[in-house]
């Protein structure tokens, strides 16, 4: 048995070794629970601007047991009336992008970051479906922004057309981006 054991423990190095940027945790950790622990050991804040996960994001960062150290507020924002008057999006941008874009997805989460105060801000906008499809922009087309004192980024994301899966598959993407940015982590991987 100890020969397995250590058998195993030898994989599990090879494999964090070449996938490690992937590996978030181990046995019962979740994503929300390790960014959680992340941005409370650097005593970081993070507030959210939600538009197609209609505060599932804000929902799985509050499982969390403490996170009221570290979560300011969540904001959703599902108009373009709200992006512009609550997180300040310039209208134009708006306009000349539409409200799925690399562009509003970092306005959104500067935004937040801004008027909240927080270290860190993420905001997510997408098409979940199955409806609001354009031939540039298909179900499943999701931008995460990202912004904190140093950078303001975004990440594009495509997934299938399933709307409530796409939901989830968005929020876990955004933890991810939470995770690798305040790890360092290249988010092009």
């Amino acid at each position: 048995e100890e020969t397995v054991n250590n058998k195993l423990i030898e994989v599990e190095q090879k494999i964090r070794v070449k996938a490690g940027r992937f590996i978030f945790g181990k046995n019962d950790d979740t994503l929300e629970n390790v960014v959680g622990k992340l941005l409370e050991e650097r005593d970081l804040t993070i507030s959210v601007a939600e538009s197609c996960t209609g505060g599932s994001l804000a929902n799985h960062l509050t499982n969390v047991s403490g996170s009221s150290k570290y979560f300011d507020r969540g904001v959703g924002s599902y108009s373009n009336a709200s992006k512009v008057e609550i997180l300040k999006v310039d209208e134009d941008v708006l306009i000349e992008h539409g409200a799925v874009s690399m562009e509003v997805a970092m306005q959104m989460a500067d935004g937040v970051r801004s008027t909240s105060g927080t270290n860190i801000g993420v905001s997510t906008t997408g098409i979940m479906g199955p409806t609001g499809a354009t031939t540039d922009k298909p179900v499943g087309l999701v931008f995460i922004g990202y912004c904190d004192e140093k950078v303001c980024t975004a990440r594009k994301v495509i997934f299938g057309g399933d709307r409530l899966l796409n939901k989830q598959r968005t929020v876990q993407a955004a933890l991810d981006l939470v995770r690798r940015q305040v790890l360092g982590i290249s988010i092009d991987d």
